[in-house]
């Protein structure tokens, strides 16, 4: 189907992005770049991390929730707790829970950003505040979802309401299905690559994907896609409605960018040439072809998180491992985004194959993305993984390398202990 179409709010005036078609429902009203909102707020998340400041906000404000139905708290991050202050912060954010009535999500249960997803929360059209800076992840969904801080997040809480400013908006296309061993990880890299660290500062990315690429990428390559946009800058991302999204969701009339709409600027990818991608240290837009670093020696092996801890990731990693052992000297840690991915990779023999390659499997949540408990790399080290950030201690020691890449390129790397070239496939 036509990807941009006539359909448009009631009351819009120019033609809209579909930022701005989103953000003008949510203020009763046509609004356009540069405007400062008052908006309704459909749902507003908090993490484990995050939720005594939210908390600490709401009691100086003798606050509670404006509406608990519309407010999630889980417990991802560091998840199960690694010392006692955060298994103290846990617990007061359990006591705020039960008392509050509000949606809460045990250890164990899996990364926000997934389990508002998986849980029917996150809805197309939606505008959705998170604690945490991938909540342009519901974009997957045509949802405006954006991260904020404890302080906006406890008012989105005890009003139902944030401000903004409309933001301008980046139009991608991708067309094309891309070759074998290609996947949304490599498009999302060569994005952010393209448009670089601040290319989309406090813009929203708009994907289009086309001649094939809409069915190619389902909703777990859009949630790829939607969650890495925050690595140029995005306020938001939002991946125009089509495909999987068509068939899953009830999609309204309205959420599509108008024709003519104007775009700061446009990106476009040819998915038929892209080949595997890495981004490499210490910056995520520092983008190449995986093959530029082939044998390139490796220590750990990372794949998880909201980026790319889903069925469709482990089951990319296990086609490779499958029946094999990865390196010696190599440690290869598994963490799934969610207790439903790891109940269906249980299920489909993913797991089984996983840990008969020598992985580790670890309680479905962020893992070690950010540095702080299972399994933190050490000085020097060297480590692939599928996660979204690759700073200078992201994963621990500052002087340990992160590169970024798709799930089969790390599987690759933990079956040889280097960094594929792209002839490789076992």
């Amino acid at each position: 189907m036509s990807l941009t179409t006539n359909r448009q709010p009631p009351g819009a005036g120019r033609p809209q992005t579909l930022a701005e078609k989103i953000l003008s429902r949510k203020a009763g009203r046509p609004v356009f770049p540069g405007e400062l909102v008052v908006v309704e707020v459909d749902h507003a998340m908090t993490i484990d991390s995050i939720v005594p400041t939210v908390i600490a906000r709401l009691e100086y404000l003798g606050k509670d929730p404006f509406d608990p139905r519309r407010v999630s708290l889980v417990f991802d991050h560091v998840a199960p707790p690694a010392n006692v202050n955060v298994a103290n912060a846990q617990k007061q954010g359990r006591e705020w829970a039960r008392r509050t009535g509000v949606n809460f999500f045990e250890v164990g249960r899996g990364v926000c950003h997934q389990v508002l997803v998986e849980e029917g929360i996150a809805k197309p059209g939606m505008l959705i505040v998170g604690s945490d800076s991938h909540s342009t992840t519901y974009g997957a969904l045509a949802a405006f979802g954006t991260g904020m801080g404890a302080t906006d997040i406890a008012l989105a809480i005890a009003t139902g309401k944030t401000w903004l400013k409309v933001p301008e908006s980046v139009k991608v296309v991708m067309r094309g299905r891309p070759r074998p061993g290609v996947f949304a990880k490599d498009a999302a890299l060569e994005m952010v690559g393209r448009l670089g660290a601040d290319g989309a500062t406090y813009m929203a990315v708009e994907i289009h994907l086309e001649d094939g690429a809409e069915e190619a990428f389902g909703l777990s390559e859009r949630m790829t896609l939607a969650n890495l946009t925050m690595e140029a800058g995005a306020k938001a991302g939002l991946v125009v409605p089509s495909g999987e999204i068509l068939e899953r969701y009830p999609v309204p009339e309205w959420l599509y960018p108008d024709p003519n709409a104007r775009y700061a600027k446009t990106l476009e990818i040819d998915l038929t040439e892209l080949t595997p991608r890495l981004s490499v240290p210490f910056y995520v837009d520092n983008v190449h072809p995986a093959a530029a670093f082939a044998g390139t020696e490796v220590d750990f092996v990372f794949i998880g998180t909201c980026t790319n801890g889903r069925i469709e990731d482990l089951r990319a990693a296990a086609e490779v491992l499958k029946g094999k052992r990865i390196a010696d000297g190599v440690r290869m840690l598994v963490v799934p985004a969610s207790s439903e991915v790891l109940k269906q990779a249980m299920e489909e023999g993913v797991l089984q194959t996983l840990i008969e390659a020598g992985a580790t499997i670890g309680t479905p949540g962020c893992g070690p993305c950010m540095g702080r408990h299972m399994g933190v790399a050490a000085d020097g080290e060297r480590v692939v993984s599928t996660a979204n950030r690759n700073f200078r201690g992201r994963m621990g020691s500052a002087s340990a390398e992160v590169y970024l890449a798709s799930p089969r390129t790390a599987a690759l790397a933990a079956l040889t202990g280097r960094i594929p070239g792209e002839e490789e496939n076992p």
